[in-house]
This record gives C-alpha cells, structure tokens and sequence, in this order.
C-alpha cells in the first residue's frame, strides 16, 4: 500500500509559489521535421519487440539497465525495423508481486532511423503493460482518451498491441494490448508550455481553473491515487516562469472506472474501494467555479460515453459497467444537493478530505 501523510489543513490552503520555488526544466529543442505522428493516429498499432525478452522483464531493480531490442510495424505494406533500447520503469506496477509484465521504456534516437519511421522524433516511450487482463489497459486507455476531449493540455495515447520475441530463447510472448504515451517533452512542446518540477506544491498554488477541472474528472473516472503536494501522478506546465503551474495528470490504473482487480484506495481514506468516489480538491466554502467546469462535463457527455460504447476492444458487459459508473457521476454534479455533500467534503475537519497521498509515483523512469 502506498505510504500517506497527512498534512494540516492550513498548509493546503495558503501560500502562493514564487518563481524561484519552480525548477524550471530544460528548454525543449526545435521542432524537427516529425515524419509521421506517433499519436495522431486513432487506429490500433501493431507491434513486435524482439531482444532479451526475460533478462529485460526480469530487471526490475530501482536502477534497472537497457537492454538492446528492434522493434517491428507495418507501413506502406511492409514490414519496418526500427533499433530502440528498452529498460523496465515506475514502481508499483513493476513489481513481481504486483504485474505479470513491468512497464517498459523505449528509448528511441534519431540516428538509427529515417525521418519517415513512426517512431521518428521521439525519444523516451512509455509502454503501459497489461498486469493481470489487457481488458484494463483498453480501460485506461480510455481515460487518456476522455481527458483528452477536456483539455490539449493531457497525455496522447495510442492504444497498441503488441508480442515479444525473445531472440535468444526463440519464445513469443503475446500478443496483447498495451498503450504508448506520449513523453513530457513533447505534450509540454505541442502546447507551447514548459514543463516545471516544484518541489512542494499545494493545490491553491496551482492555476485555478486547470485544476478544478482536473479534480473534477478524477472524480469522475474515480481516482483517488494522486496529489501535488508530491507530485504523485500529476505533470505542471508553465507559459511563463512567474505563471501558476498547469496540472497534468496521468496515470489512472488505480480509477474505479478501470477497477483493476489489484488497486485498493490507501486505507487513511477510509473508502470501501476504488470504485467509491471521493473529492480530493481542496475547501471551497463558494462552489461557483465549478459552474462553468459542469457545463463543460455535461457538453461532453455524449462524446465520454461514445468512447466506450463504439470501442471494438472492450465486451459489452465491461462498456455497460463503464456506463452505469458514468450515469451515477453526472447524477451527481447535476444534483444541487448531492454535487454540494460531495465537493464540499475536504471542508468537513472529521472526514479524510485533507488527507494527502505521497506514495510510489509509478510514472517514475
């Protein structure tokens, strides 16, 4: 279970970042010429991945090696080859006792391949791995996919299938479904942004609106697992270096819409599971902010649940789920009553509103 503190409600509530509490990252280098889109595409990617399959899946140490691979696709009807170094990632999910499968890195340079390969431009990968049914990764997939209809300010994902070859004990693993996601860099890059690594930041330091919003949809998807006090599963993007930061989150295999058989909510919450829902912004005693924020939830409501009802990679019983999980947030913050007991919550000084999550951030490299 991952470790929690929890803090005074004060500390949440006042304070503003000054520029020189932001370690502001590197400059991102021109644009070069992309090739084809890694993430522009909505069709599902197949892929093979052929190296030392077991020694690479089996390094899961905290300062785990690259291991050379060749990864595989097809274009323009036939088969590309494209060298790339691969090293296990995160923490949560890449132990034994956790997942089946770690997730993977994929380190890609320019220099091994022409500017019209896929993976043209791109330099660390992530590759979501399936941990015990790939049916979660589609789910999680989907998530990325709903936060993207928010905001361009969200993580692009590509939902991939792919096989292993292990070139050294000629065994396939695979195949099965995976998602590629997009790196830091380039999100931060796509929207003019840069992208910054405050060492304490509390929710009020953040920009506003960003975050009501992004708070708002972890609600939604019911995802508990995140804060910025820590930077537990959450990115921030500047324009400016004296700008409030932008939140950005990701990763969501700990949502109760993905209800993966291995995520538990942190026993401090006091919640029966992760598909309970809880608010975790912080106290508002005014909830008219949220005003604008619900019409925007509610305008993309038809295009939320077309994103489960049209994928062909889930079964209708698992998109049923995902619906009714749907139904019963937009119930809610189109309730006066119930939307004012649920967002009022982390005012309530006897509840678990305050409580802040520092644990294993599983977007680590």
């Amino acid at each position: 279970m991952k470790a929690l503190l929890l803090l005074p409600l004060f500390l949440l509530l006042h304070g503003r970042s000054q520029p020189d509490q932001l370690n502001l990252a590197k400059a991102n280098p021109p644009e070069k010429n992309p090739g084809k889109e890694l993430f522009d595409s909505e069709e599902l990617l197949e892929i093979k991945l052929t190296g030392n399959v077991r020694d690479a899946f089996a390094d899961r140490s905290e300062k785990p090696k690259y291991f050379p691979f060749s990864v595989y696709y097809q274009a323009e009807g036939a088969e590309q080859k494209v060298p790339v170094r691969v090293k296990t990632r995160g923490h949560f999910r890449k132990s034994k006792a956790t997942c089946n499968y770690p997730p993977l890195l994929l380190n890609f340079t320019n220099k091994d391949q022409a500017p019209s390969s896929l993976f043209y431009n791109r330099d660390k990968v992530k590759l979501v791995m399936p941990c015990r049914s790939d049916e979660y990764v589609v789910k999680e997939y989907l998530v990325y996919k709903m936060y993207n209809l928010i905001t361009p300010r969200s993580f692009k994902a590509r939902l991939t299938k792919v096989s292993f070859d292990d070139s050294l004990r000629k065994k396939i693993t695979g195949p099965f479904y995976a998602i590629l996601l997009e790196e830091e860099e380039s999100m931060a890059k796509r929207n003019k942004m840069t992208q910054v690594e405050p060492k304490m930041l509390r929710p009020h330091q953040a920009e506003t609106e960003p975050f009501l919003t992004m708070a708002m949809f972890q609600y939604m998807i019911g995802n508990t697992d995140w804060s910025t006090q820590y930077r537990q599963n959450i990115k921030f993007l500047v324009s400016h270096p004296n700008d409030l930061p932008v939140t950005v989150p990701y990763d969501f295999d700990h949502a109760g819409i993905v209800n993966a058989p291995y995520a538990r909510p942190a026993e401090e919450l006091l919640m029966s599971s992760v598909t309970q829902r809880r608010y975790r912004g912080y106290c508002m005693t005014d909830l008219k902010p949220f005003e604008p924020i619900i019409a925007k939830f509610n305008k993309l409501k038809d295009e939320f649940y077309k994103l489960f009802t049209s994928c062909a990679y889930l079964d209708a019983k698992e998109i049923s789920k995902a619906i009714k999980y749907l139904d019963d947030f937009y119930e809610t913050i189109n309730n006066p009553k119930k939307f004012e007991r649920d967002f009022s919550y982390p005012c309530d000084k006897d509840g678990t509103g305050n409580i802040v999550i520092r644990g294993l951030r599983e977007g680590d490299d």
